[in-house]
């Protein structure tokens, strides 16, 4: 199907969505919120649509009057300006285009579970996996995007050595899927008296939250175990056996809870977390081929794939599955310009997505 043929598609999709709305769906069913989903999401394409057809149009009146030898020779130098003018800008709205087309992740709007866990370095490793997990807490609040907290398991020193979170809000996935990976640090621990420049490194996970309908689980094949809680430096935290230990025996996937003093709450939030993981590890398995040439130009998000450095003696951060380098540093870990990386990573996927299509 062509480039033109597509487009008319995509409005009759959305007036044939406009008239069952309007009629025969019922508002309080299942189907007319999916319908009404779609019908949004395609809003913003058909008016994306109609700019271009309009734009089009616009350029060839002008190209006729340019014919027209008639014409009086200012009017065709003002027509010949704005035809030049608008030639430059067709091609970007037929970008745009594509790019609104691609097709969607199914998971993209989904709210997430983030997680992330000291790596090497120690102290300074724990302490680095603190300033990232408080790094994206401000970024949820800055998009209005509401948090609760799964976990943190405390080093005593300020530091994490392992903490999750489960985000919701709209398309939280989407923007936070290419965290996922190993974010290394570079700088000078307080603990360090020689001053010497420290290198360690944090693990982020990022999870869509999965729903019971995305994931099947056996009760037979799960172990729980209860346990009592305890806090950092193994003091105890609770008199009775509230901590929750589940283990998914065919994959070995083992989630703990403990923060809650209820068994049931510490229960309900690691089952939240056992199903993202599954859930993730059954798209990878299903994306692997797919997704295979897209990974390798972008970064697969792999968990043992470095992805980001930290160079707080040059404050800087670079990306390093784009080349991409911002001296903000300080900006970046309060939230503010951490945008600035994940639409560049969000440009970059989509660039060589349109590549897969033609």
């Amino acid at each position: 199907m062509g480039f033109k043929e597509n487009l008319d598609r995509v409005i009759q999709r959305h007036e044939g969505l406009g008239a069952d709305l309007a009629g025969t769906v019922r508002p309080d069913s299942r189907e007319y919120a999916k319908m009404s989903k779609e019908y949004a999401d395609l809003t913003s394409v058909v008016a994306a649509i109609h700019t271009l057809r309009q734009t089009q149009q616009e350029l060839e009146d002008l190209l006729e009057l340019l014919e027209d030898k008639s014409a009086d020779e200012e009017i065709r130098a003002l027509a010949e300006a704005e035809s030049q003018t608008l030639k430059q800008k067709i091609p970007d709205l037929e970008q745009r285009l594509r790019v609104l087309l691609l097709p969607k992740d199914s998971v993209d709007t989904k709210n997430a579970i983030l997680e992330v866990r000291a790596g090497t370095g120690g102290d300074e490793a724990a302490l680095f996996a603190a300033d990232l997990f408080r790094m994206y807490q401000r970024y949820a609040e800055r998009r209005g995007w509401k948090m609760e907290l799964l976990g943190v398991t405390e080093t005593g020193i300020g530091g994490y050595k392992e903490a999750a979170v489960l985000i919701s809000g709209s398309d939280v996935f989407a923007r936070l899927k290419f965290e996922s990976g190993v974010h290394r640090v570079q700088r000078i621990p307080e603990t360090e008296s020689g001053g010497r420049i420290h290198t360690s490194a944090a693990t982020v996970a990022v999870l869509p939250e999965a729903e019971d309908v995305d994931v099947e689980i056996n009760e037979q094949e799960l172990r729980i175990d209860v346990f009592r809680a305890s806090g950092p430096g193994g003091q105890s935290v609770n008199t009775t056996d509230s901590a929750v230990r589940i283990t998914h025996l065919p994959t070995g996937i083992i989630v703990q809870q403990q923060d809650e003093k209820s068994q049931h709450k510490n229960r309900a939030k690691a089952m939240k977390v056992l199903l993202a993981r599954l859930y993730d590890r059954k798209r990878q398995e299903q994306e692997a081929e797919r997704a295979a040439a897209r990974r390798g130009q972008v970064g697969s998000g792999d968990r043992s794939e470095r992805i980001r450095t930290y160079n707080f003696p040059q404050g800087r951060v670079t990306d390093h599955r784009i080349g991409m380098t911002l001296h903000k540093l300080d900006k970046v870990l309060a939230g503010e310009a951490l945008d600035e990386v994940i639409d560049a990573l969000i440009a970059e996927d989509q660039t060589h997505r349109l590549a897969e299509l033609t």
